[in-house]
């Protein structure tokens, strides 16, 4: 069953958030660069020639340490730290409730203030995924979506504003926070291995956000996740697509979805500003990919729409010469959605055409249904939710 489409002009500009950021009196220093920490330094008095030495302190303290306040920062002197603590903060986005599904996965809605105004607060969600080889973190990027992908949640809400690299490092933060995933961890080893930026949001839509976000996170001075442990997944925002590669240079996945243009048209509505082709030819001259760093298309399974053989065997065609991978999703129901997850075996038919074509294919197994944590089934529900409610839920967030 196929939902009918938006109108064509309803998706053919990027859609303009309803607001824009206005940082509090006291912003925080996380997500800032090492030059924008000098000239905030600056600001409070440090002289030239110790910033570059005070930078280096802070980062560690920030990003390797994972300091929630100045006064841990015990390598940096006292007068430093008061004139820091007066001007700025160190603050995360704030655990507002924790799920935790029966496999394992732990979802977070983290609360991101609007300047001093509590009621301009909104929430993203953030998912952590933990697997016997590794813990991949899904982070968002913005506060609903553009997007309007008609098979998934996330994109149901209205697009109200881009994140800043401090609220998309945050999420990262917040998630070694509750994991107690530090430098101090008693046996050394990190929970937190991978970041998939496929949460909440359209990333390429937030670009210099992400991008500054990302060079952050896979500094190996602080946070040190490599970048080869990084994806960035598009729905499709060609022209920024080639500049990703340019500029942060992370692992890409491009959630394609459909093999026709007529189809993806509705699937993925963008892809009437970017068709296939068009797309397809942005990620072969993707900076960098090679067999050792494919390009991941993701490919939702849904029943009778876009899981047959002539499908697998279009796809195999419109991929040759690409260096990839396919990852096949069952789509994850979600409440009022139209769609159908595909029979296992037929998905298994397809996963084995492209297989024997030369591609791996690995089913995704899906992971946080129970909580609405797994692909596609992202949402602030809390929005809605009575301002008693949302104390309640901050209360329990704050007993665990």
């Amino acid at each position: 069953m196929q939902p009918t489409t938006e109108p064509r002009d309803a998706i053919l500009v990027e859609k303009t958030p309803l607001e824009t950021y206005v940082p509090p009196a006291k912003p925080s220093l996380i997500g800032l660069s090492r030059a924008e920490l000098a000239d905030r330094l600056g600001e409070i008095g440090v002289q030239p020639a110790q910033r570059k030495m005070r930078v280096q302190q802070l980062w560690h303290w920030l990003y390797f340490r994972g300091a929630e306040s100045f006064d841990d920062m015990t390598s940096i002197s006292k007068g430093i730290r008061a004139d820091l603590a007066q001007h700025f903060t160190v603050d995360r986005p704030e655990v507002v409730a924790e799920q935790i599904s029966n496999d394992g996965t732990r979802k977070w809605l983290l609360r991101l203030p609007s300047g001093d105004n509590v009621q301009k607060a909104h929430e993203v969600e953030c998912v952590y995924i933990p697997e016997t080889d590794r813990g991949t973190l899904c982070v968002s990027s913005q506060v609903g979506c553009t997007l309007n992908c008609s098979f998934c949640h996330t994109g149901t809400q209205r697009l109200v504003r881009n994140l800043t690299a401090g609220e998309i490092v945050g999420q990262i933060m917040v998630a070694r926070d509750r994991l107690n995933d530090w430098a101090d961890r008693e046996d050394g080893t990190r929970r937190v291995t991978n970041i998939v930026m496929m949460g909440m949001g359209e990333p390429l839509y937030n670009f210099d956000a992400v991008r500054d976000a990302l060079l952050i996170v896979g500094d190996n001075e602080g946070i040190g996740i490599s970048r080869r442990r990084i994806t960035l997944s598009t729905s499709g925002v060609v022209p920024n697509i080639v500049r990703a590669g340019e500029e942060i240079g992370v692992m890409l996945a491009i959630s394609l979805h459909a093999v026709r243009d007529e189809l993806r048209n509705e699937l993925v509505p963008l892809n009437r500003k970017y068709p296939i082709k068009e797309l397809l030819q942005a990620c072969r001259d993707y900076p960098g990919a090679s067999n050792a760093r494919r390009i991941t298309f993701e490919y939702v399974m849904l029943k009778g729409v876009n899981d047959s053989l002539d499908d697998a065997k279009l796809l195999v065609k419109l991929l040759k010469g690409i260096h990839a991978k396919i990852n096949l999703i069952p789509f994850n129901p979600w409440p009022g959605t139209a769609y159908e997850c595909s029979d296992w075996d037929q998905i298994e038919k397809f996963s084995e055409y492209i297989f024997n074509a030369g591609y791996s294919s690995p089913v995704r197994t899906p992971r946080g249904r129970d909580i609405l944590a797994a692909c596609g089934q992202l949402k602030s529900e809390t929005e809605k939710l009575s301002a008693r409610e949302r104390q309640a839920l901050r209360a329990m967030a704050m007993t665990d």
